[in-house]
């Protein structure tokens, strides 16, 4: 017991001094063997699918394992995590949404590889490539489209989000006018459905028409 604790203060202070990568290094104590049940994979792998540098993953790894010690995060740890960035208001709704667009392999949980590729596409990824996101996370049911009942939960599960003490006060039938508005300009043959192809084409026209890529991605937030 005395030499696990040697060691497992030995592995701490090297996370802390910076000489432990918990990425690659392979002598991690006995301790660490039995709480972490999910190891990322190789840190040269992740760079090349993600477009983060070997220092930005490190310190995403060392913040993920911080929250998350067991190598994987579920839903409702996930939920606790995103409510402290939104304490004015009611994050649950928005979070389930935006954990279920993590978790790619539907399988409950959220790893760290799931965590930076999702966050490589959403903060460097092509234009194309954020918009596929956004559209997978609002096709709820993921049948490749997005009807107005899906949008509108979107749309709510933000304005709950935000809070009901916001300035300007959001009026009640706001997301029902956002989304409204949302279909006016997406659903160009006004079929009721915004497939993945309108979605595109219409972000794409606003974002050749206002210059700013970004102005595209966060189209639906400025209608």
């Amino acid at each position: 017991m005395k030499a696990k604790n040697r060691e497992q203060s030995l592995s701490d202070s090297r996370e802390l001094d910076g000489s432990y990568d918990p990425l690659t290094d392979s002598t991690e104590d006995d301790f660490e063997l039995s709480t972490v049940c999910h190891r990322p994979e190789g840190l040269d792998k992740l760079q090349e699918q993600t477009k983060f540098t070997k220092k930005e993953l490190q310190v995403l790894y060392r913040g993920f394992k911080n929250e998350c010690p067991s190598g994987v995060v579920n839903e409702e740890t996930f939920k606790l995590i995103y409510s402290q960035f939104f304490p004015q208001g009611d994050s649950s709704m928005y979070a389930h949404f935006l954990f279920e667009a993590f978790d790619t392999n539907k399988n409950g949980s959220v790893s760290f590889e799931d965590f930076v590729m999702g966050l490589s596409i959403i903060l460097r990824g092509s234009i194309n490539d954020r918009l596929n996101w956004a559209f997978n996370l609002y096709d709820l049911n993921k049948d490749g489209c997005i009807t107005k009942e899906e949008m509108l939960d979107i749309m709510k599960s933000i304005y709950d989000m935000m809070g009901k003490y916001t300035y300007p006060t959001m009026q009640e039938d706001a997301p029902r006018e956002h989304v409204e508005n949302f279909f006016q300009k997406m659903d160009r043959n006004n079929d009721g459905v915004v497939t993945i192809e309108e979605f595109i084409e219409s972000c794409q026209k606003v974002c050749v028409q206002n210059i700013s890529t970004e102005k595209a991605f966060y189209f639906h937030f400025k209608l």
